[in-house]
């Protein structure tokens, strides 16, 4: 299985299938709820493939150049940037962009929750304590990666990587991804299973392969532990992401330079920016 088979196979077709589902959506009028409509979806979906190319790369990079996975030459096209192929600069940019269409699929459909139940000083506090949790886990992990344990390379360095982002959503806008956490789950866990088989099934083809020597050897039926919490964390950043750029009660929250920013990419005028709705 070639590494652009793969990706044309199990996520090309899924990414063509929501397209055509958000063309149909358009056609029938049908939108955003009220609360998750303060930017336009296509706006939100690029802005999280740009960062995602920008925030991945790097750390993909190191992860190829220090053999904690690596490929099969004969099964990609041979264009490479830094030490990673094209098919996966590609793979970032579709799957991200298919994450974030069925976060907006799922979100015309799905009930939405009530307005806030909590005072402020407990939303307050649920940002704080999940920011902490997460912050613990990240210490944990990155003392275990600088601890030089081999086998717990590859998840350590997923986790002290992904984790980073994570806190600043917890801190944003925690009581807010709680709020929405139907659309989180049926957004995160499908897709993450899903990922996850298709993945086993390249593995299992050599189109690419992971290093047992840095790996735990932990296995979820014939998928690596590291590979599994890869697609769970990936997809986790999209959904939290989309989720809390498109609720208009995170937006007086974010910082004001960084709102007239993105009202000024997206091409809105100030008075639809979410900060005076």
């Amino acid at each position: 299985m070639t590494y652009f088979g793969f990706l044309a196979q199990f996520v090309g077709i899924p990414l063509l299938i929501l397209l055509l589902l958000a063309w149909w959506d358009a056609r029938r009028g049908k939108t955003l709820p009220d609360r998750l409509h303060s930017w336009p979806a296509r706006f939100v979906i690029l802005a999280h493939v740009v960062v995602a190319v920008l925030y991945t790369t790097p750390w993909d990079n190191y992860l190829v150049a220090t053999g904690v996975w690596w490929y099969d030459p004969t099964l990609v096209t041979g264009l490479v940037l830094g030490w990673v192929p094209i098919e996966e600069y590609t793979f970032f940019v579709l799957q991200t962009a298919a994450m974030g269409l069925l976060v907006v699929f799922l979100a015309k459909r799905l009930p939405m929750p009530s307005q806030p139940a909590s005072a402020p000083p407990a939303q307050g506090r649920l940002r704080i304590v999940a920011t902490a949790v997460v912050a613990g886990v990240w210490l944990v992990s990155t003392v275990v990666l600088l601890s030089g344990w081999a086998p717990g390379t590859y998840l350590t360095l997923i986790l002290s990587w992904a984790l980073i982002p994570v806190m600043a959503q917890m801190a944003l806008g925690a009581d807010i991804l709680w709020r929405y956490r139907r659309l989180v789950f049926w957004a995160l866990v499908p897709a993450t299973l899903y990922l996850g088989w298709a993945d086993s099934l390249a593995i299992g083809a050599g189109t690419w392969t992971i290093d047992p020597a840095q790996t735990t050897g932990v296995h979820i039926g014939s998928l690596p532990l590291e590979e599994g919490l890869f697609f769970f964390m990936t997809n986790l950043l999209v959904v939290f992401g989309v989720v809390l750029v498109l609720a208009r009660e995170s937006q007086s929250r974010a910082p004001v330079a960084l709102v007239e920013f993105l009202r000024r990419v997206s091409g809105r005028s100030a008075k639809e920016s979410p900060l005076h709705v």
